[in-house]
């Protein structure tokens, strides 16, 4: 008896495609013309922290005055930076611009401040005495000796011990009981 074979259909099919009246249609949320969705512009925000972080470290760093100053008027600059691009909507942290750019002012004060308190205790101690008397010394180093001691004596006249405390010791076994 013959065997009996499948009826198949030859390869290649047989069937015509699907035929569709348009094309593929889109991805979800892709649409022609259109950007991708989630796709934004970013607050550009940078600049407004970097100048509240700039002022904070003005301020921690005013009674250097080298730091107050600076620090303070880099932190200016940058807070009006980023408090244009908040005006023009390319940031969203005006509050934070303007934080930065008042710290920084009082930064600048505070470094300014110093300046004025550093220049009264140097003329109160005999500061600008010692410059002319190390002057007048020379290289003469038993004369710069004795322009120091001299200084050192007028400031603890002025400001008491230019040492810093010392710590009477006791005796341990007193500390403990019997």
């Amino acid at each position: 008896m013959p065997e009996s074979q499948p009826s198949w259909p030859p390869a290649g099919g047989g069937y015509p495609p699907p035929a569709y009246p348009y094309p593929y249609p889109p991805a979800p949320g892709q649409y022609p013309g259109y950007a991708p969705p989630g796709v934004a512009n970013a607050p550009k925000n940078g600049m407004g922290i970097a100048a509240l972080i700039v002022a904070v470290a003005g301020i921690v760093t005013a009674l250097s005055v080298v730091g107050g100053v600076v620090l303070g008027i880099v932190a200016v600059v940058l807070g009006f930076i980023g408090q244009g691009r908040a005006k023009r909507g390319e940031a969203n942290n005006g509050g934070v611009a303007i934080a930065g750019i008042v710290l920084g002012v009082l930064a600048v004060i505070a470094g300014i401040g110093c300046i004025f308190v550093y220049v009264g205790i140097w003329r109160t101690a005999g500061g600008g005495d010692y410059v002319d008397c190390m002057t007048k010394a020379g290289s003469d180093t038993a004369a710069q000796q004795q322009c120091t001691d001299r200084f050192r004596e007028h400031f603890e006249n002025k400001f008491g011990s230019a040492e810093a405390p010392r710590v009477q010791e006791s005796d341990s076994s007193s500390l403990m009981p019997a």
